[in-house]
């Protein structure tokens, strides 16, 4: 597979990253990001935009890719709704309509536990992601996934790592054992993305019970 990743830069883009690069399922990657991730390898090509806002439809960098991992976001914690909206959906849409008509591809977008695709929530966050994974499965795209991931554990030599999972690092064996379904790997995480987009699924929401049930069948 060749695929497109964002977010290198943060701490799901990076840990997705890693783990693609050390897959022998994926031949390549184009990270897009508004910096460069500070990686190099020979799998590993960087395009690099300010702003994804700016990117034109049907970008040719973008072009005869098989999937997209759409690994950047912001927390809405502290932040105006408007701004919120803005990093978030239009941000989002912008960069699938640079991706554009290419039926050959699947769209992973990285959502959260509690979006609402009804968007008629109490939460505006979890309206304005549901908005975003309605209105990316009405384009053309072979296939969209929302990952609904929970705790993360680090790839191994992952520099991005929020300051919380610091203090919750000892405690993730307690946490794979007594609640499986509010944790997975990296590994585990991108391997889902990598068999949902090469295999398909049964459904185009996943959750961590998913992840964990496609990395036991890999």
């Amino acid at each position: 597979m060749k695929i497109i990743l964002t977010g290198a830069t943060g701490m799901i883009g990076e840990g997705i990253l890693i783990e693609c690069l050390n897959d022998p399922r994926i031949q390549a990657i184009l990270s897009v990001s508004r910096k460069p991730s500070g990686k190099s390898h020979p799998k590993l090509s960087e395009y690099i935009v300010p702003e994804f806002l700016d990117l034109s439809e049907n970008d040719t960098k973008l072009q005869g890719y098989d999937a997209c991992f759409f690994c950047a976001g912001v927390s809405s914690v502290g932040m105006e709704k408007p701004l919120y909206e803005k990093l978030t959906y239009d941000t989002t849409m912008a960069f699938a309509k640079a991706i554009g008509n290419q039926p050959q591809l699947s769209f992973v977008y990285v959502s959260g536990g509690g979006t609402d695709r009804s968007e008629k929530g109490r939460l505006h966050w979890a309206r304005i992601k549901g908005k975003v994974e309605n209105d990316l499965a009405r384009m053309n795209f072979k296939a969209t996934f929302g990952f609904r991931i929970g705790m993360m554990i680090p790839a191994k030599g992952q520099q991005h790592v929020l300051k919380y999972y610091n203090y919750l690092g000892w405690m993730s064996p307690f946490i794979r054992t007594f609640f499986p379904n509010v944790i997975s790997t990296m590994q585990q995480v991108a391997n889902a993305m990598i068999r949902v987009c090469s295999e398909g699924y049964a459904s185009d929401i996943i959750y961590v019970q998913d992840i964990r049930k496609l990395a036991k069948q890999y």
